[in-house]
């Protein structure tokens, strides 16, 4: 997908720096056409050279370079995708705000190409509410994110802020030259994020899903040309645009939202962890304390999964399992007792596959039992890989 593209990269002033040498020899490999853009503050931690010879291009340092081009406008018309990797806190500020005060931020505010970023930063920096601010502005206008990643960061602390791999990096970039519109016409329901199942007033029966899977899938549906509908849990995330979005909190009431609309739907897809157990008889009033103990009656809530497999006629049917155990024997059992067209496991104690990372390991078990596994792909990447296949499946 790469292959004779224009691909600027911007580099900016982070210890990730070097990097960006490993994400361009990848670029190269996949036969892109890489010109390199850096910071002054990033020539302090690799020198221009280095990325010279890699890309077998001049590499861009200054604004006011002693040449008759104008290199914050032949680049910007130049580039098919500008990928800034790693994209320092000050780096997204400038951006955000407009702020053209070297060439990489000028150029970008003079070019009408797509932006990917890939920030790389300290723990404490990327979770400042500044920060947040200004990627929050960014997405808005359509900036595409390679999110960092937890670890061990160059302070000696451990946090979010790790420059994402070079595969998740080049997977994004990919989506920018994938035109699918496999699914117009289509109608697609998608589920996301936990349930909230109450004891009394104040507590409630939870899991830790973030919905960011099932918001993943609903956007690339939509990107597809499909018409989604997506029955969200109580989350924190934004519903993509142009997505018909219905919120509800217990397993009951999206029980009830899903099977209202599941008569009509194409392509339903389970992503939402919803709650196996609800408290039998709720308190209308807060429980108090009293003495050590305390008994929690539980029942089953509806399984939605299963009783949509009973009514099943032409829909395809996408189910998840998220488990601790690698055994490929919980996976198909669900797959035969629920009768679903595809399910989607993953073993959430592996790096990169925790509850709530942008990232995602995942397996495919297909409605005839042919398994499919897959690296650390991001999210994103993971929802496009269910709808490819989701496709062998409609045709």
């Amino acid at each position: 997908m790469l292959k004779d593209k224009n691909i600027l990269l911007g580099v900016t002033g982070s210890i990730a720096s070097y990097k960006a040498l490993l994400l361009l020899r990848q670029l190269k490999a996949n036969g892109a056409n890489v010109k390199v853009v850096m910071t002054k503050a990033a020539q302090k931690f690799v020198t221009p050279l280095s990325f010279q010879v890699l890309s077998g291009q001049n590499v861009y340092t200054d604004l006011f370079m002693p040449t008759h081009e104008m290199a914050h406008i032949t680049l910007a018309e130049w580039a098919d995708l500008i990928v800034i990797a790693p994209a320092t806190a000050n780096c997204i500020a400038k951006i955000a705000n407009g702020v053209a005060d070297d060439l990489l931020s000028s150029l970008v505010l003079a070019s009408a190409a797509k932006i990917l970023m890939a920030p790389a930063m300290d723990g404490e920096m990327w979770t400042k509410p500044a920060t947040e601010k200004n990627v929050e502005v960014l997405v808005k206008e359509g900036v595409r994110f390679a999110w960092p990643e937890k670890g061990l960061l160059a302070s000696g602390k451990t946090g979010e802020g790790r420059l994402a791999p070079e595969s998740v990096i080049l997977n994004e970039m990919e989506r920018f030259f994938k035109k699918k519109e496999d699914l117009v016409s289509k109608k697609v329901c998608v589920t996301a994020g936990p349930t909230l199942e109450p004891i009394d007033p104040v507590r409630f029966i939870s899991n830790r899903s973030s919905g960011k899977m099932g918001y993943a899938l609903a956007k690339e549906a939509s990107e597809r040309g499909a018409r989604v509908t997506l029955i969200s849990g109580p989350t924190f995330l934004k519903p993509p645009p142009g997505v018909d979005t219905i919120y509800v909190e217990t397993g009951e009431e999206m029980a009830a939202a899903v099977f209202k609309v599941f008569e009509t739907t194409d392509i339903l897809i389970m992503a939402a962890a919803v709650a196996d157990y609800k408290a039998r008889r709720p308190s209308s009033d807060k429980i108090k304390k009293d003495g050590n103990e305390f008994t929690l009656e539980l029942v089953k809530t509806t399984d939605i999964l299963k009783e949509l497999g009973k009514l099943k006629r032409e829909q395809v049917l996408v189910g998840f399992a998220a488990e601790t155990d690698p055994s490929d024997a919980y996976p198909l059992k669900k797959l035969k007792e629920k009768s679903l067209d595809l399910v989607v496991a993953n073993n959430i104690t592996l790096k990169g596959a925790e509850f709530g990372s942008d990232t995602n390991i995942v397996i495919f078990f297909d409605r005839n039992g042919k398994k499919e596994e897959f690296p650390l792909l991001s999210k994103e990447k993971v929802a496009e890989n269910i709808f490819d296949k989701i496709h062998e499946f409609i045709h």
